[in-house]
Parts: structure tokens; C-alpha cells; sequence
């Protein structure tokens, strides 16, 4: 399923990470999933939030630049393979992973992942078609 994930700028700073966690938890926006990637002055932090929109909007309002993007969440299977096959399938078609993360969910015997792609729609179509069941938003929103 396409989902909105939200990308965060920080600086790569003490206490910047914390500062934009904190702006999100008295908003009351819950985090299901989050990937940080450091540069040398700048930071990537990927979220995974059950209202996109107010922490979109609470941290632009706090100073932080933040973008959404459309990325791929599914549930795969929970075992050696399951994301090779994932991959296998993508590959194939030729659709290539910009970056991927696990995430926190509620689904028994099945792993969560989030994969941000050049294709989307694409991707998604393949997915269901060949391996991936349909996610229940609350199993990567939390809601």
C-alpha cells in the first residue's frame, strides 16, 4: 500500500533530533516507524506518523524543513527469503529501491517494511499481484 512518510532536515547537532521528537509528542503524533541518516552537517530523519498532516505542519512551524514523500509499506513474509523475494520482484520489473527500513506493526508471522521506489503505483500493482497482501492502515499507522 502507498503511504505518506515524512522526511525531516536536521542539523546534525546535539539535542536537534530530540528537539523536533518532542515538538511531535506535544502535538500528540504518534511515530509507528523512524530511520535517521547522518551527513556531515545535515541528518535525514524518516517518519512513519499516525497524522502526517499535524506533524507536518508542527515541525515546519518549529523551523524544520520537512517533505512528504509517497512510499511503499507491505507486510512480508517473516522468514529467510522473504525479502529476497520482495527484491527479486522489483528487481525483475526493474523498479529501483531508493531505501528501505523495517518498521514496528502488528501483523503475526509477517514482517513490516517500508521501501521508498521510482515507481510507486508501479511497484504497489506488483506487489499485490504477486506476493504482498493488502495492509490494514492500523498496522502501520498504529491507529
Amino acid at each position: 500500500m502507498i503511504i505518506r512518510q515524512l522526511s525531516v532536515f536536521l542539523e546534525n547537532k546535539p539535542g536537534r533530533l530530540c528537539a523536533a521528537i518532542d515538538a511531535l509528542a506535544k502535538a500528540g503524533v504518534n511515530i509507528s516507524a523512524l530511520s535517521l541518516a547522518d551527513a556531515a552537517e545535515y541528518g535525514i530523519l524518516r517518519l512513519i506518523v499516525d497524522q502526517p498532516d499535524l506533524a507536518k505542519q508542527t515541525l515546519t512551524d518549529a523551523g524544520v524543513i520537512v517533505k512528504a514523500h509517497r512510499v511503499i509499506a507491505l507486510a512480508m513474509k517473516d522468514e529467510p527469503g522473504g525479502a529476497e523475494t520482495i527484491l527479486r520482484l522489483l528487481a525483475d520489473a526493474e523498479i529501483n529501491i531508493e531505501y528501505m527500513y523495517a518498521c514496528v506493526g502488528h501483523v503475526t508471522g509477517k514482517a513490516l517494511m517500508v521501501l521508498r521506489v521510482d515507481d510507486a503505483e508501479k511497484a504497489d500493482a506488483i506487489l499485490k499481484e504477486n506476493c504482498c497482501d493488502e495492509i490494514n492502515p492500523a498496522d502501520i499507522y498504529r491507529l
